[in-house]
């Protein structure tokens, strides 16, 4: 299969190649695509070189598939490209997630939406998969009303210059910064850009992201996003309200069966789940299970997952996995 790799360079494309080559997606030929500063430099791929190219030149090898991380404007101007030359496009910016005719797919969650058809397939933000991965079997047995969460993420969910920034901070070098405060023992309730109504859109791309993937509006949902100085792995704080009573011990079966999860659950003996400990993993890690007090019908938990992995690269690959099964990609 001739696989494209736009955004190559970067720190989510490179995890891409890294994960397509883990999980031993059939690449016969890879076509690493950045921006012009870029083309020419050589990307190593399962121990090849492949020179760098323009997005033109990746069009007319003509792909079968292209995963996309460089970012909303370079997708929205490129992507409907690949996909008019017929090449199935697997997007890992937020431009296409909430467009109604695009589908946002976290596999073991709603990969039954996809169809043949689906040209431009959208990679939900990191923080969503995480969450509607545990919150899909418990919807299906108890039905979610509400979900209170609040992140706990790590710089590298920014990118390069964030993770480079907390570094420095830590030398004591004044270097370039991505945040607009130090991030080094520090937490910044500020993820993306503010909004007219006092949340941020990373706020809001989890309340709207979650309603689509779960496929119900009724499910209300309200965030906080904070960066954390973590390098790797975001955590969250998640409250859901059921419409049912539930008992913990059904809890912790279904998610201990959910496929893509492991339950971690076991205070007593200090088993939690922790990003230190989510680093390289593609599964997402649940724990600290317990009911919330204050009121009926809702349970509170803590959630993990590797950011660039789950919550970026694997997903996608996973995607281009189901494709692959459906035999809409050969």
């Amino acid at each position: 299969m001739k696989v494209a790799v736009v955004g190559a360079t970067g720190l989510v494309g490179s995890k891409m190649l890294e994960v397509l080559a883990e999980r031993k997606f059939p690449v016969e030929t890879l076509i690493p695509v950045a921006s012009e500063k870029s083309i020419g430099k050589m990307v190593s791929f399962q121990g090849k070189e492949y020179p760098v190219v323009s997005y033109q030149e990746a069009t007319a090898q003509k792909p079968d598939l292209a995963l996309f991380s460089a970012g909303g404007a370079t997708s929205l101007s490129l992507a409907p490209l690949f996909a008019d030359a017929g090449i199935r496009v697997i997007d890992n910016s937020s431009a296409w997630r909430m467009e109604p005719h695009i589908k946002l797919v976290v596999p073991e969650v709603n990969g039954h939406v996809l169809t043949k058809d689906d040209f431009i397939i959208a990679n939900p933000n990191c923080s969503t998969i995480q969450m509607v991965m545990v919150l899909k079997p418990l919807h299906l047995k108890y039905r979610i009303t509400r979900v209170v969460v609040s992140t706990y993420q790590s710089v590298s969910g920014t990118g390069v210059k964030a993770v480079q920034q907390l570094l420095d901070e830590r030398a004591g070098i004044n270097g370039p910064k991505a945040y607009p405060h130090q991030i080094d023992l520090n937490a910044l309730p500020h993820i993306d850009v503010f909004m007219e109504n006092g949340y941020t859109k990373e706020e809001m791309k989890m309340i709207w992201e979650t309603k689509k993937i779960m496929e119900d509006n009724t499910i209300a949902v309200t965030a906080t996003a904070v960066r954390i100085p973590v390098m790797g792995g975001h955590s969250e704080s998640v409250n859901i309200e059921f419409a049912h009573d539930f008992d913990l011990a059904s809890v912790r079966d279904l998610l201990s069966n959910f496929p893509g999860l492991t339950l971690k659950d076991d205070p007593v003996h200090f088993d939690y789940p922790m990003p230190i400990f989510a680093a390289n993993r593609d599964e997402v890690f649940v724990g600290r299970l317990r009911r919330d007090e204050s009121q009926p019908n809702t349970l509170h938990c803590w959630i993990v997952s590797d950011n660039l992995r789950k919550g970026a690269a694997t997903n996608a690959v996973q995607i281009a996995e189901y494709l692959m099964q459906k035999g809409w990609i050969v």
